[in-house]
């Protein structure tokens, strides 16, 4: 167990001990630690004006973007289980987003969905729609826009949802329906089911990586404010552009931390979220006991 535990204690037990107790100093890099007692937990709470905007937008991620994308990758799985042709060249077109660097796929967004020149604007205006999106240069259309990124590239929890559901005993489906159970009963009563742990699977995973979504919206911002600095506007904020419709939690953390060198701060932010993490992952698994079905005998 020997290198198990060297990698445990190097990677994680060492730097969560330093975090928890850099949180409790100010530390910029250049000087040693002072002590600060809980002054970063309370600049936190009652100081920072920027807090409430990164918990509200990564809220939104959350209770939007994750559940938009474990639906969308449960009706792509469920739609490749039932078909009968080409489904190998299928299953590649749908996987195939999940390779793309989330930057590489993030720049090929913003530029897609430029509300001047994006070739999706240019096929609107001639469908007839004047007042086409801004896309992320809005503040109402850029959390949105990411949450589309986001559905493009569900590949992965698609093929774990395609695997669960091909893994559905056929006998069940036949027994309900010989007991005239139709489509959307045996979707119900039979798929849900029986392929619920896999649903639990991606909540969780989905939510860890809602509370830390941080690469597509910090490229997106800093792209798009520099389109609208070329555009000719002067007053461009890249930090959660445009008006901090971007602003997620981490990227916040990452501000602090790397462009400030607010190393302190960071380090209580961050030990914030892993607190908010960790029980918002036992509250799912706790409360997932009424409708999460394992096989095997019941204790």
């Amino acid at each position: 167990m020997a290198p198990w535990l060297i990698g445990f204690s190097v990677f994680f037990g060492y730097p969560l001990v330093m975090s928890t107790y850099l949180s409790f100093t100010h530390y910029d890099l250049l000087s040693p630690p002072k002590w600060i007692g809980l002054a970063n937990y309370k600049f936190i709470f009652n100081d920072d004006p920027l807090v409430g905007p990164a918990v509200r937008n990564t809220l939104w991620i959350i209770g939007v973007m994750i559940p938009l994308q474990v639906i969308f990758a449960f009706g792509v799985a469920l739609m490749l289980a039932r078909a009968k042709r080409g489904v190998g060249f299928f299953r590649t077109i749908f996987y195939l987003p999940a390779l793309a660097p989330p930057v590489a796929a993030t720049l090929a967004f913003v530029y897609i969905l430029n509300p001047a020149t994006g070739p999706v604007n240019v096929v609107l205006e001639k469908l007839g729609i004047e007042e086409t999106p801004l896309w992320f240069q809005s503040p109402g259309w850029s959390k949105p826009s990411l949450t589309l990124l986001g559905m493009w590239g569900v590949g992965n929890i698609m093929i774990i949802f395609l695997a669960a559901i091909l893994d559905v005993p056929k006998q069940l489906y036949e027994s309900a329906e010989l007991d005239g159970a139709g489509p959307l009963q045996r979707l119900r009563w039979v798929t849900f089911p029986t392929i619920s742990p896999v649903i639990l699977f991606a909540i969780v995973i989905g939510v860890i990586a809602g509370l830390q979504y941080f690469t597509q919206a910090y490229v997106a911002a800093n792209v798009a404010s520099g389109q609208a600095s070329q555009a000719g506007d002067q007053t461009v904020n890249n930090l959660g552009y445009p008006e901090a419709s971007t602003l997620f939690y981490p990227v916040l953390l990452y501000q602090q931390g790397f462009r400030y060198f607010n190393m302190g701060y960071a380090a209580a932010l961050t030990m914030l979220l892993l607190v908010v993490a960790f029980t918002i992952t036992l509250l799912i698994i706790r409360n997932s006991r009424r409708w999460v079905h394992y096989a095997g005998a019941v204790k």
